[in-house]
């Protein structure tokens, strides 16, 4: 029987933001929601991939409806709805289109933001962590491994990841568009230490000195890896780290404020921002890139506060990416070239044990006849008996030489799967 793969899920050009969000598994959550995939009766192998605006499982499995149907009711769940509900905004795939829309994720042709850099990474530990839970198996392991080398191949030799890449360099980008004298002389606080967060650091550190903030600052719950960041940024003047604990009196002088926690729900509320019930006297750009969000919407009502979130990064890039456009046909090219790599090196694998076997079969019986005939031909001496051995060895490379390679043409196909069959049977294999 031949491997069916399938990927079920969500992501922003077929669902709501609202939606992403409330679907979106934080990593803190992901090692739970893989243990219900690995319960699951028709998944054999599950990845989950859930990023800002994409959350997919990739799964190999048994019967097809009915694990499409254990994928979909447990996205249902997560995001506190019923199947029926989700459906619409739900896609699947299957086969061929599972590895064919992977390769363009790990690209970044279907990131909001095209030529994401941080999209390769997380397609990248996606697998990982599928790895590390047990979830995951041969079958995804190629796929997953070859897609980040298609990423790669993508990223060294086209130019789709010049420029801004990311959402964390479009976030300030966003901001410093925002505000009427952009960010020089501000104070801006990044919450979060994530990946989303170093980005955003990183992008702000790295602003011309006449466009840079005053001070950065870098808010974690963890303090120990906001100030595991701040060195690999090399320390720089007017970078410093606080714990989330000091966020009020952090936040009551700054200018703007960029939040991407990996959390399940708002963290952050108009009581740490504006404890006074204003900012009239300071005003306050916040930028939410949380999925879920990390910002109560309250906020957003604060006199003197402007709250930006996800969706409008989103439709600012959208009149950013015209130079990287130029390098979509030349990315599709790699990516179809890795992908029918993929494809043919997935044929050999799933014909190799069957091959193996017939291989092997035959060995066999050759040595075991020449065993059986060395008696009369004890006249030979052992230089000639060696050549004997050497003539029916070629001559059964000979022979299954055109097999095989049928074989590794027609692996996981209808054709394919009755070749197989029959050798089965021929063989006792």
């Amino acid at each position: 029987m031949s491997v069916a793969v399938v990927v079920v899920g969500l992501e922003h050009r077929s669902a709501p933001l609202e939606l992403l969000e409330q679907v979106a598994v934080p990593v803190a959550d992901s090692g739970k929601v893989l243990g219900k995939l690995r319960d699951r009766a028709n998944l054999e192998e599950s990845v989950l991939l859930s990023t800002c605006l994409r959350t997919e499982v990739y799964a190999v499995v048994d019967r097809f409806h009915d694990a499409v149907v254990e994928v979909h009711e447990l996205l249902a769940e997560k995001a506190g709805i019923s199947a029926a509900e989700l459906e619409p905004y739900v896609t699947v795939r299957f086969d061929a289109d599972v590895a064919a829309h992977l390769f363009s994720v790990a690209a970044g042709l279907e990131s909001v933001v095209l030529g994401e850099s941080e999209v390769l990474g997380q397609v990248r530990r996606a697998w990982e962590h599928a790895h590390d839970e047990r979830v995951s198996g041969p079958v995804l392991a190629g796929l997953f491994r070859h897609a980040v080398e298609a990423g790669k191949r993508v990223r060294a030799e086209t130019a789709i990841g010049r420029g801004t890449t990311s959402f964390a360099h479009a976030a300030v980008e966003l901001a410093a568009r925002t505000l009427p004298d952009g960010l020089a002389g501000t104070t801006v606080v990044v919450v979060g230490a994530g990946e989303v967060g170093a980005g955003l650091a990183r992008a702000v550190v790295s602003l011309p000195q006449h466009h840079a903030p005053r001070d950065v600052v870098v808010v974690n719950r963890s303090p120990d890896r906001a100030e595991a960041l701040l060195a690999a940024l090399g320390a720089p003047a007017g970078l410093r780290t606080v714990p989330l604990s000091a966020l009020p009196e952090i936040a009551a002088a700054a200018d703007v404020i960029i939040s991407a926690l990996d959390a399940d729900g708002p963290l952050i509320g108009a009581e740490q921002l504006a404890p006074s019930g204003s900012r009239t006297d300071r005003p306050l750009l916040a930028v939410d890139l949380g999925v879920p969000r990390n910002v109560d919407r309250a906020v957003g009502e604060v006199a003197g506060v402007r709250l930006m979130d996800i969706g409008d990064v989103r439709t600012s890039v959208d009149n950013n990416t015209r130079a990287r456009e130029a390098e979509v046909d030349a990315v599709r090219a790699i990516v179809a070239e890795e992908l029918t790599r993929y494809q043919e090196t997935s044929r050999a694998r799933a014909a190799a044990p069957v091959i193996s076997a017939l291989r092997a079969r035959l060995e066999t019986i050759r040595t075991a006849e020449l065993e059986r005939r060395r008696p009369q031909f004890a006249s030979l001496s052992d230089e000639a008996w060696t050549q004997v051995e050497e003539a029916s060895r070629a001559a059964l490379a000979k022979l299954l030489h055109e097999p095989t390679m049928l074989l590794k043409e027609t692996a996981s196909t209808p054709r394919g799967e009755r070749l197989v069959e029959a050798l089965r049977i021929l063989f006792d294999l």
